[in-house]
């Protein structure tokens, strides 16, 4: 567990090298990484949380790092399968986003999603190590999920009082105006694409005063389109992510059925050359 007087806020700056020895990250697809495939790393994809577990493992030699996530959980889901199992891993470093999934369902209630992410905070925090919790992205940018808007904004305010009263470090998506753009964004419009995954882990480095090599990454520009061609994408897109998302709500289905943690255990992570695939 991290020593008491170990810094554990982003309000106190890391001196020397940071104290975390074991993280384990538990959500959903945002943090399982879908959106930036790597068929060398377990699971297919690497994500924000590899990334930062890469940079965390650099100054440890003993580091481990374990990822619960599982695409498509509800939080109740990520709460029952996800919290416990975490815990057995004795961590000293837990992130935790939860919620998302639920948010932008239809007639749900953010003061009420929240009421269950208190309830794992609580828990993950009575074990004594430093959580990092996420305020969801701001939705403006995105004319698919821009209605969401005020909810996202309610559960955000609900994640920061959370992180208030139980100590927690809050990685403010909501903050970061780079990613809100599409160019960070997968061709489903709904995950980050490396570029984004890649900013979200400086973003997290940053709140834990972790120092790092991480650079921005700059996209191509918007390519010049004909309104035919815009309206033939967003066809393109209701067709093979729309439609397919529509009618796993109907049918009760979540594009996570069948699917496991791709590192259930802690253990440790490959560390990785400079930045060398497309996103730079």
């Amino acid at each position: 567990m991290v020593d008491e007087e170990s810094p554990r806020t982003p309000y106190v700056a890391n001196e020397g090298p940071h104290p975390w020895r074991r993280f384990v990250a538990i959500g959903d697809s945002f943090t399982e990484g879908i959106g930036d495939p790597d068929p060398a790393l377990p699971g297919g994809h690497r994500g924000w949380a590899d990334r930062v577990a890469e940079v965390l493992a650099q100054d440890v030699d003993d580091f481990a790092y374990a990822n619960l996530a599982v695409r498509g959980r509800l939080i109740a889901q990520i709460v029952d399968e996800q919290i416990e199992p975490a815990i057995a891993l004795n961590p000293d470093l837990i992130s935790i986003c939860a919620g998302g999934n639920d948010v932008i369902r239809p007639g749900t209630d953010p003061d009420h999603i929240a009421s269950l992410l208190e309830d794992a905070v609580a828990r993950l925090a009575s074990t004594g190590a430093a959580v990092v919790l996420f305020t969801g992205i701001d939705t403006a940018f995105t004319p698919v999920f821009r209605p969401f808007r005020g909810k996202v904004a309610i559960y955000n305010e609900n994640v920061r009082a959370i992180a208030e009263r139980h100590d927690c470090i809050v990685a403010d998506q909501w903050a970061l105006k780079v990613v809100q753009d599409p160019r960070f964004f997968d061709d489903d419009r709904l995950h980050y694409n490396a570029l984004g995954h890649h900013e979200v882990a400086r973003m997290v480095l940053r709140a834990l005063n972790v120092p790092n090599d991480l650079q921005a990454m700059h996209p191509d520009p918007v390519p010049v389109r004909t309104w035919r061609e815009a309206r033939a994408e967003d066809i393109g897109w209701a067709r093979e992510h729309l439609v397919p998302w529509v009618l796993r709500r109907l049918r009760h289905q979540s594009s996570g059925d069948n699917i496991a943690a791709k590192r259930p255990d802690a253990s440790p992570i490959r560390l990785r050359e400079a930045e060398t695939d497309a996103e730079s």
